[in-house]
């Protein structure tokens, strides 16, 4: 395992983190606890929640197997995140004081600690100010309630802006974004990553397989059957499947992966996380699993170096295809003209 500082703090954490959204759904407590065990064995230490997965019962089970591993516990850096709603109050939900007080207390309970290393703000909230955000977050780090902070979901112009406040008013700096992003979900790269390049801000990664895309484990045209990440039903997310199914980059990707991970005799998933791993501003890539099986799979790539031919292979497949000013041709010649004193 490789190890990264999160973001510009000096927290130093796995560049591989175990996302526990299972828990509790696709995972019962027993399942969770051999991914926990697993992970950590491997030299895995960053751990991420949400108050939401499961209606807050994967925070339960994360603070059980915490208090029952002390050793193993002391090691991990915890993640956890606050947003969406939690009961059906109008205040049960959102990132204003009064919900995050609740939020974070809540959290804290759930994993039975009484610190919390990275506090997330799940998706932007366009109702409350973000200076009450900020204003919060900067005295749960005063009050030793979290370490850091960080956001989830948020676009490049509201991490810059979230940014400035905290510099302009002396409150502490958030240290991470946790994005979707892969070899198929790249738009992120228009404003997120230079945002947080800018500022020197952490990428989390999500959904770093694409939903199962990255594996191998879809053929053209073949309808998935059996258990998917939604659950046991194959019906469910259907919609999706055929609008990726019938998108000509989705196979241009894939069989770029295919042929790389056939070349360099490794399994399609971990050239997929590799690649991720591999680009700017990323701090740790979250996997998600449902199986110790899946999941060790899934790790065999955290010390993964993919040649320059292969990364170049796969950036060039799955480059994003925009054509609009200002991200496409018509931007970057506009871009260069004024860079050598044109119009």
């Amino acid at each position: 395992m490789r190890y990264r500082t999160l973001g510009r703090s000096g927290a130093v954490v796995s560049t591989q983190a175990l996302g526990t959204m299972t828990f509790g759904a696709e995972c019962d407590e027993e399942t969770s606890g051999e991914l926990l065990a697993a992970f950590v064995e491997r030299g895995g230490t960053l751990v991420d929640t949400a108050d939401v997965y499961s209606g807050g019962v994967s925070e339960e089970i994360v603070g059980r197997w915490l208090a029952k591993h002390p050793s193993e516990a002391g090691q991990l850096v915890v993640a956890t995140k606050a947003r969406f709603p939690m009961g059906e109050g109008p205040n049960d939900l959102g990132l204003s004081r009064r919900h995050l007080r609740t939020a974070l207390e809540d959290s804290l309970r759930r994993l039975g600690v009484e610190h919390i290393d990275l506090y997330q703000m799940h998706a932007w909230d366009e109702l409350t100010p973000l200076e009450e955000t900020l204003r919060f977050l900067d005295d749960a780090v005063t009050a030793g309630k979290i370490g850091y902070y960080g956001f989830s979901n948020y676009l490049g112009w509201q991490v810059t802006k979230a940014v400035h406040i905290a510099a302009a008013q002396g409150w502490a700096a958030p240290v991470t974004v946790q994005p979707q992003y892969n070899l198929l979900v790249r738009d992120i790269e228009h404003e997120v990553v230079p945002a947080c390049l800018d500022a020197g801000i952490g990428l989390l990664p999500w959904s770093p397989l694409g939903g199962g895309w990255l594996t191998g484990k879809y053929e053209r045209d073949i309808p998935p059957s059996g258990p998917t990440r939604l659950g046991d039903n194959p019906e469910r997310g259907m919609e999706a499947w055929a609008a990726r199914n019938a998108d000509k980059r989705t196979w241009q990707v894939v069989d770029a992966v295919r042929d790389v991970a056939r070349e360099a005799g490794i399994r399609e998933s971990q050239v997929a996380l590799a690649w991720v791993a591999a680009q700017p501003a990323v701090t740790s890539v979250i996997l998600g699993a449902r199986t110790v099986e899946q999941l060790l799979d899934n790790m065999g790539a955290a010390d993964l170096d993919l040649d320059e031919e292969g990364l170049a292979r796969l950036t060039e497949a799955s480059s994003p295809r925009v054509d609009d000013y200002p991200y496409g041709t018509a931007g970057r010649d506009q871009r260069h003209r004024s860079l050598t004193g044109g119009r």
